[in-house]
Formats: structure tokens, sequence, C-alpha cells
């Protein structure tokens, strides 16, 4: 088995000094750097990288410890995914984890997959417990080599999807899980080039680097997610250079998503997030972009307006490769890797089982800034529940493991919502249980940061 991780999963360090650049166990690192713009230089694209000249920041692991990233929201390790893995197969040497450096074209990092995976096969193949096994299940219909199961969260289910495009490799192949991964990518991205006046000072901060990364370039909405009058049409080229971005990485990535095969990976078993609050269009108007919770869909009449949902960052459509069913869990994009749930679809997905149905409250959705003024109180809003009474709602410090506050859910102009109490600077998670399926959660950060630098917004994102 191979663990791929999404966007931003991946420890990366700098390879002549072997310092530790992204994925850092010091929470507050990020209260820093998103504030300030402290230490995310080094992860800027360099003159050479650009050439396709890699080598100067190398990827070590999967992160071991939330990671924040303003829009994007935060993204918890991968330990219990790992762990759950290790558990149902011959030996712990049988899981592997493909670190990759994010920053980078999707695929690129799809061209080392392939090769890690025929290597981690090779090695799997003369490890003494494969042989041990071999020889126990040995007769006629037995399969000769080792075949593979890839578990791919986010954006590394885009690099197995191209992966698997590779002859060879697709026969070697038995199981590819992806966890809300944005095949036909993700609204949010433009919402990443467009942080310009009036939201809070991070997503400044967050512009100046992603401006300059392939890989999230290739994350871009490949459906008519852009409002045309009453309609909607693609995203191009001259929207991303209107917004500042870079024209010759935009015309790169959308010309891979032309070029995606619709074929889906090997053996395809898909989870996508749903019923959460997730931008599913773009406005896009002098050089300002406007995020809508709402997408479109042909009818008679020509197109209406719909709410599809999804989970907070990938629309439940985007996530969803046909022709395959998927298996809807309520989940934020950051947390679903980390659930009980991802981990049981996994298992069964091994062990050729049939996975759920879950018991519970199982549409419960979290509307949650990613950003909150330090010392200030703050509002989210909770979706899918009847009655506030329904959910229980704690706030949970990521730098201590710690509950800071136990917000209580109320009616407030028709919603259900609860209010939090003021924070210190860090880092934390929201968390919203119906007593059923795994807590609903999201991260956001707390920092001190002026009015005029946060812009007054308690939605974020600007959503409608």
């Amino acid at each position: 088995m191979i663990v791929i991780p999404g966007i931003m999963g991946s420890e990366l360090v700098d390879t002549e000094s072997g310092r530790v650049l992204w994925g850092l166990s010091d929470l507050q690192w990020y209260v820093s750097a998103w504030t300030s713009g402290a230490s995310l230089a080094m992860l800027q694209l360099s003159a050479d990288e650009r050439m396709g000249r890699y080598g100067r920041i190398r990827a070590t692991r999967l992160i071991r410890f939330p990671a924040f990233v303003p829009v994007l929201s935060g993204l918890m390790p991968y330990r219990s995914l790992i762990k759950g893995l290790q558990a149902v197969v011959w030996h712990r040497d049988a899981v592997a984890e493909f670190a990759y450096d994010w920053r980078l074209p999707v695929a690129h990092n799809a061209a080392r997959l392939t090769e890690f995976a025929m290597r981690h096969l090779d090695t799997w193949q003369a490890h003494p417990a494969y042989v041990a096994g071999r020889a126990d299940l040995s007769g006629p219909d037995s399969d000769p080599f080792p075949r593979l199961v890839l578990v791919a969260h986010s954006m590394g289910g885009l690099l197995a999807w191209l992966a698997c495009q590779d002859t060879d490799l697709t026969r070697r192949v038995r199981t590819t899980v992806t966890l809300g991964t944005p095949f036909f990518g993700a609204p949010k991205a433009v919402l990443l080039f467009g942080a310009g006046g009036g939201v809070p000072l991070p997503r400044h901060r967050a512009r100046q680097l992603m401006l300059t990364l392939p890989g999230v370039y290739d994350l871009l909405p490949a459906y008519r997610c852009v409002t045309d009058g009453s309609s909607a049409r693609r995203l191009d080229i001259s929207d991303i250079s209107s917004l500042g971005g870079d024209s010759e990485l935009a015309a790169e990535s959308l010309a891979l998503s032309e070029a995606r095969p619709l074929l889906p990976p090997a053996g395809h078993v898909q989870v996508v997030g749903a019923h959460q609050p997730t931008v599913q269009a773009v406005t896009i108007k002098n050089g300002a972009v406007t995020a809508h919770q709402f997408t479109y869909r042909p009818d008679q009449g020509g197109v209406t307006r719909v709410d599809t949902g999804g989970d907070s960052t990938v629309p439940r459509e985007s996530a969803q490769l046909p022709p395959g069913p998927a298996i809807p869990l309520a989940q934020s994009h950051g947390a679903v890797a980390a659930t009980a749930e991802a981990v049981l679809v996994t298992q069964d997905a091994l062990l050729d089982r049939r996975t759920g149905p879950w018991l519970g409250a199982g549409e419960i959705g979290l509307d949650a800034p990613d950003i909150v003024r330090a010392g200030r109180t703050f509002w989210f809003g909770v979706t899918g529940v009847r009655l506030p009474t329904d959910v229980r709602c704690t706030v949970v410090d990521l730098g201590t493991g710690l509950r800071v506050d136990t917000p209580a859910a109320r009616w407030r102009d028709g919603a259900v919502v609860a209010e939090g109490t003021p924070l210190p600077p860090g880092l934390y998670q929201i968390r919203v249980d119906g007593g059923g399926a795994s807590p609903v959660t999201q991260m956001l950060l707390s920092a001190d940061l002026p009015d005029d630098a946060y812009g007054g917004a308690d939605r974020p994102n600007g959503t409608r």
C-alpha cells in the first residue's frame, strides 16, 4: 500500500542545510509565518525551479503535525490512516509513504510516484513477510506478483490518477482509494490568487506564495465555474492574469486539465466530502474575485443554480470521477483522511469488504471562518440539524490538545450558530458532534490583527 498525501501534506526541508521549511512541530510558527511573511520566502519557486531544475527543496515524509493554510484552512496529519492500514497488512513495511514536493507540477510528481510505486513493489516482493505469506497462499489461481493499493488524499489523488495511466503500473494496481480529490479542480484555488483588499492579512501572505507554485495552478477548476450573466463559463488564462496570476503557469495547468483522461484509476473507490458549505463558483470582475456557494446545472430552460455542497474546499461533484459511485462523508477537506470512516473505507478496500452504512447524524455542516482576531469573539454556523440541541460544539487548542471552549449552539436569524470565546494567538480546531459519525471539524488561525488588516468580514471568503 502507498499513502499519498494532499497539497501541503508532505514535510519539506532545505536540501543544503536540512532545515525544515514546512511541517514544523511548533504550531505557533504558522501564526508568525502567515502574519509576518517570515519563513515563507524559501518556499517560493526559484528561477532555477521554474526551469525544471529541482532539488533545492526535498520532501522527507508525510506531515506529523497539523498544518494551516489561509483559504485552504487546515490539514490534519495522516497518523490514524497509516496505523489503520498497518493493522490489516502482513507486515507494517507493506505500507509506504510517498512524500512529494507539492509546490511542483502534478505531472512531475505523478512520474515520481510511478517510479516510487514500482520500487516499493520490488522491495516488498523480496520482503520475508511477503515470501512467507505467498508460500501459505500458493496455488494454481494465485497471483505470482504483489499488487498495489493506492490511498490518496486531495491532490494525491490527481497524482494517482495520472500515474495509473502508465500501462505497466496500472497492471500492478489492484485498488485506488481517493479521499476528497479535486478531479475537476476547486474554485478555492482561484480565491488564493484573488486575496486583494478587504481580506485578512494572512491571505495576502498566502497569495504571495501561491502565485509562484505550479502545484496550486494545477488545482484550478476545469468545469464551468465563472459566472457569466445568468450562466457560467470555464476559467481562462485572462481570468488568472487579471488577478495577478502567472499566465504561463495558468496555461500549462489548464492544458493539463484538457488532456487529463476520463478513465478512473484502477479499482477506484472514492470518498467525497459532503454537506459542508463549499465555494462552487466565482465572479471575476475588475481584478477581484467573489465566491459563491452554488454551481450551475443544465435544465430544460437552460441552466439553474444549485448548491451541491462539498467538503468546504472541493465541491462534491468535482470530487467524484465518473462512472463509479462515491461514498459521501460529512467532513471538511483537511480532516477527511483523518477520520475513522476513511480508515474503514481503506481497510475494507484492501480486504474486499463492503463499506458502511454509518449510523448517526450524517448531514452536519460547519460554516466557520479560517482566520479570527485574537481576543475577539467569533461566530460559526452549523447546518444540517433540526435543533441546536442536536449538536455539541467544542474548540480545541491543537498545540496542547486541550479543549478550551464549549460554545452553545442556538438560533440566530433562522440559522443554528454558536459564539466562540476570545482566543489567544494559535492554531485551533472547531468540532461539531452529532452523536453518530466522526465529528465535523475545521481548523482556524487566531492572530493579532488590526481591523484594517482583517477586513472586518465574518465570512472570510465573501461567499453568497
